[in-house]
């Protein structure tokens, strides 16, 4: 069931008084700075402000309107240093094919950091100031092959057909009608200029491409509306937190084979998934507290998966691995927010990804952790996702690679529907 109620509580509160690269996530590496480990056995108080940061953050009633209409996941985890005049398109599959208005939600900051965040993007980083010269919305065809037809204007603030973009500004469109036929992309198309513009490293999920001046040619990374919301008529919403893993890279390019698009065609359309993984990103990450995190909220059920890159490429700002018992501090403030909001969470073990012994260690001890963060709170469910993907004959080797290939990801999803798919489904 929508989480109606909450809203409206909310809502009457505020009457009275938000790994990867193209082929890999994390590179492993000799190099020392990546090999160390971190050896902090406490955390304190003031490092993971999700709690204290989600008291105050004003429920938005415009996600119980619109909910995602794509399981491509469209967050932030880089930056487009320099955009003059360049129109970006990208062909994103739907959930629902039809007639329905939509509304499209964007945030100026960064979600997540990539790599080490010194060059290329962080958690909370604010992007630049920005114009929106054009936006609009195609019928995009059954393939990037076929002509766009049905352009249709997305418009903003009552009408303007461009918007100043305020750094780390959030902000929706007008709604806007427009139908999607059966088997077609929806194309979405926009002209923007400016400076530090977040965007996705796409990574394999969906074409993108961009118009410098000299015809359209494949890109990487795309500056991309963050919710592709859509009015349509579901009873239940689920949406997936984590890093590349839960972006689905790796898995067949194009073809959402990615264990949350299989999880969504699983859960049919009266469910609703929207995709909050992104390359590289770790539970430190999302423990800050962003919109990132706050969008979350949201949902009726979240599934969440983080730890890899805590390990592997470690907490924003330092060096070295993350310990075990400060990913699991960053992983009880994430699932401490989302069940204040009335969410259940269904928490993954950390899996295998083929680490170096010292790394491997962290992760062993964390997922000694991860079950008591759901046996000690309540609508928080223990799901044992290493075991799926691990080499019997050596549990510490990823049997279907680091990022689950496609035959993988459909294991996944089975084990998650037959372990909980009454919560998944809101029965």
């Amino acid at each position: 069931m929508r989480k109606r109620i909450f809203s409206l509580i909310a809502a009457a509160a505020m009457l009275a008084l938000c790994s990867c690269g193209q082929q890999t996530d994390v590179i492993q590496s000799s190099d020392e700075e990546t090999t160390s480990v971190s050896t902090a056995e406490t955390t304190p108080a003031s490092e993971f402000p999700a709690i204290e940061l989600s008291k105050n953050w004003d429920m938005d009633p415009m996600f119980e309107t619109y909910v995602s209409n794509t399981v491509i996941a469209t967050g932030s985890n880089k930056f487009i240093s320099e955009a003059n005049n360049i129109t970006y398109r990208a062909w994103i599959p739907v959930e629902e094919y039809g007639s329905f208005e939509y509304a499209f939600y964007f945030s100026n900051t960064v979600d997540s950091t990539w790599e080490r965040g010194t060059r290329q993007g962080y958690v909370g980083m604010p992007g630049g100031a920005y114009e929106i010269i054009s936006a609009n919305i195609y019928d995009g065809g059954i393939s990037i092959e076929d002509e766009p037809t049905n352009k249709t204007a997305v418009t903003f603030d009552g009408g303007n057909s461009s918007k100043n973009v305020a750094s780390g500004e959030t902000f929706w469109s007008d709604p806007v009608g427009f139908d999607v036929p059966e088997g077609h992309y929806l194309l979405w198309e926009w002209t923007i200029t400016g400076e530090d513009i977040p965007c996705i490293c796409m990574s394999g999920m969906t074409h993108a491409y961009a118009d410098k001046g000299q015809g359209f040619i494949y890109v990487n990374e795309i500056p991309l509306p963050v919710l592709f919301g859509c009015n349509r008529n579901v009873s239940n919403t689920v949406i997936t937190l984590g890093d590349s893993i839960t972006q689905g890279c790796e898995t067949t390019d194009n073809e959402c084979q990615f264990w949350a698009a299989e999880l969504s065609k699983a859960l049919g359309t009266d469910t609703s998934l929207w995709n909050l993984g992104l390359g590289y990103a770790r539970a430190t990450d999302a423990a800050q507290g962003g919109d990132w995190l706050q969008r979350a909220r949201y949902a009726d059920t979240v599934v969440l998966g983080f730890g890899t890159n805590d390990i592997i490429t470690g907490k924003y700002g330092e060096s070295g691995s993350t310990s075990a018992i400060r990913i699991k501090d960053a992983l009880e403030s994430i699932t401490t927010v989302l069940t204040d909001a009335g969410c259940n969470v269904i928490i993954m073990s950390a899996p295998p990804f083929d680490m170096i012994p010292e790394m491997e260690a962290i992760r062993t001890e964390l997922n000694t952790y991860i079950p008591e963060i759901a046996e000690a709170n309540d609508n928080v469910y223990y799901f044992d996702f290493a075991s799926i993907l691990e080499n019997p004959d050596d549990p510490s080797k990823a049997l279907y690679g680091g990022h689950p290939n496609d035959e993988g990801c459909d294991l996944i999803t089975k084990a998650l529907m037959e372990q909980y798919g009454d919560i998944l489904s809101g029965k």
